[in-house]
């Protein structure tokens, strides 16, 4: 444990529980399901409403081998090929083998996805993919409706749930094992301001980290408060440099900040081509499968070309689709566009890579445990190994699934019982940072450890990092004091948390891997970094980046034998 805590009033209540998940996505909601199926007291507390995290604004679908003719294996095979190296292959073959009957049972829970008239599943391609295996539904909205079944589920099920809630930090007991969180409810209801959910497990599904960036498809919420509590509970992290731009994200202006419209892979996966102001297809001859080359890929190709013309976007064009495709296929980017005025019946959609989805996160094994004995991880703010350097298209939901159902299978079987949450014995309290450093962190980020990095630009980002957190630490030139507790400071100090951990590691690492970019290193060097970046935060807030000793991760904490 580090003993390093935000800055927050003492708790005012207290629920107990058996499990508490933070978050409401779809790896959150399954993992509280099953373990309410499995009769544990479940309270899932979330940031904002049930249905208003990413897994609502996912696009394209959930992969999996559900088609005729595509197997497991050949799911593995793109994934691995996508991952550059550096996934866990047993975790991958869990995730391809236990997925198509994951999907069966969100089916059985209540979502619809889109089938033809015999009843079939349609299925279209992404980037990366050799096969069909993308399940979608409302043609463009998969996200929104694999949402609104679990919602449904879970308030069926009479789950209890806080929403609202920012979650803060970690309790733990006297022998340092999980014993529940604290959090702050924002408005009134049965629950207002600090409190605590007292439980011997704590599932974090809390999403990604998308807004340490300027622009990102990331909604909101997605401020890495997951990673940045479990760095200061002590837990470990990994491959966090390895951040996915998306390729194709509506271009809104080079000033456009905060979350973007998506374009989904999927609108690729059914014809669309990428294009420059001349109408040159670019892609074609960079990768075999062109527009459908791994999201690394394409996003480069994109940069390069934009390099090349000193242009600030490229095209996505897909008019050849007709107008009752767009309506039918892709009604929600459809309406995206339009709302910006472009028309992509008539027109090809200006587009260029922005921040999308974050392959690292607080490592865990097979069973989502993290090297803090209670605390689990599952779906974006999880390191399971599975996506290596760069996630394999509509891979994210079914991990979210697959993980998440075997978290909650091993805290059912789990007998271990917290003690009484015990204070640190001289617990450093964090100082918070202020709301406006907000943007300041997301443009030194964006242009230092963006798209493009290198040594030069990386260097920059880590020092103009390091003087934000001195003025917090009222160490500033202009002696800047902390800010006072709340929900935007909280949120700003931990996006400044996960951003200094970023840059370090994608300072460490010195090749180019995946959808890590150096620019002073292109080329990939198996020999000295086949092999992940682990980083703990020191009681004296120092971060410790390590790499392993190969590509495969060193158990946790956690995996010594269960108790029987």
């Amino acid at each position: 444990m580090t003993g390093i805590r935000l800055q927050a009033p003492a708790p005012g209540w207290s629920i107990d529980a058996d499990v508490v998940v933070v978050g409401s996505g779809v790896a959150g909601l399954t993992a509280a399901l099953r373990c309410t199926a499995a009769g544990l007291r479940t309270v899932v507390v979330t940031k904002a409403r049930l249905d208003d995290g990413s897994t609502r604004w996912a696009q394209g679908g959930i992969a999996a081998a559900l088609g005729e003719g595509d197997t497991p294996e050949q799911h593995l095979d793109d994934t691995l090929v996508a991952g550059a190296g550096l996934c866990d292959e047993e975790a991958v073959r869990l995730l391809v083998t236990e997925g198509p009957d994951a999907v069966r049972r969100l089916i059985e829970t209540g979502a619809r996805f889109d089938t033809d008239e015999a009843g079939t599943i349609e299925l279209t391609r992404e980037g990366g993919h050799h096969r069909r295996r993308i399940a979608h539904a409302g043609g463009d909205a998969t996200g929104a409706e694999i949402s609104r079944a679990l919602v449904d589920a879970v308030r069926d099920q009479g789950v209890r749930a806080i929403e609202n809630a920012l979650v803060l930090d970690l309790l733990t007991d006297a022998d340092g094992r999980t014993a529940g969180v604290t959090l702050h409810v924002m408005g009134e209801g049965q629950h207002d301001g600090v409190g605590a959910v007292h439980a011997p497990a704590v599932v974090l599904a809390t999403g990604g980290m998308g807004q340490v960036f300027s622009a990102t498809t990331n909604p909101a919420v997605s401020t890495g408060d997951g990673v940045a509590l479990a760095l200061r509970a002590g837990a470990e992290v990994s491959d966090l440099e390895f951040v996915q731009f998306h390729p194709t994200v509506l271009f809104l202006g080079p000033d456009a900040e905060g979350q973007q419209p998506l374009v989904s892979e999927a609108v690729r996966g059914e014809g669309a081509y990428l294009v420059d102001a001349d109408g040159v297809r670019f892609m074609v001859g960079q990768h075999e499968l062109a527009e459908l080359a791994p999201r690394d890929i394409v996003a480069k190709g994109i940069m390069r070309r934009m390099r090349e013309q000193g242009a600030r976007h490229m095209y996505l064009d897909a008019r050849h689709f007709g107008a009752e495709m767009w309506a039918s296929r892709f009604p929600t980017i459809l309406a995206a566009c339009r709302a910006h005025g472009i028309d992509p019946v008539t027109q090809p959609i200006p587009v260029a890579p922005a921040a999308h989805y974050a392959s690292g996160g607080v490592r865990t094994d097979l069973h989502g445990r993290t090297t803090v004995p209670g605390l689990y991880a599952c779906g974006e703010v999880a390191c399971t190994g599975v996506h290596g350097a760069n996630r394999l298209a509509s891979n994210s939901l079914l991990e979210g699934l697959v993980f998440a159902e075997r978290l909650a299978d091993d805290i059912a079987a789990s007998t271990a019982r917290a003690g009484a949450p015990a204070p640190h014995p001289a617990p450093t309290v964090l100082p918070l940072l202020d709301p406006d450093a907000r943007s300041r962190v997301q443009h030194v980020m964006t242009h230092g450890a963006g798209v493009l990095r290198s040594a030069a630009s990386l260097a920059e980002a880590a020092d103009a990092l390091d003087a934000v957190y001195a003025e917090a630490l009222n160490d500033g030139p202009d002696g800047n004091k902390a800010a006072e507790p709340g929900v935007e400071s909280w949120e700003t100090t931990n996006l400044l948390c996960v951003a200094r951990v970023l840059v370090a590691a994608a300072r460490r690492r010195e090749e180019t891997r995946g959808c890590h970019w150096r620019e002073d290193r292109p080329d990939r060097d198996d020999t000295a970094w086949r092999r992940h970046l682990v980083v703990r935060l020191g009681p004296d807030r120092s971060l410790d980046v390590r790499p392993t000793d190969t590509q495969d991760f060193p158990p946790t904490d956690a995996d010594a034998p269960r108790e029987p």
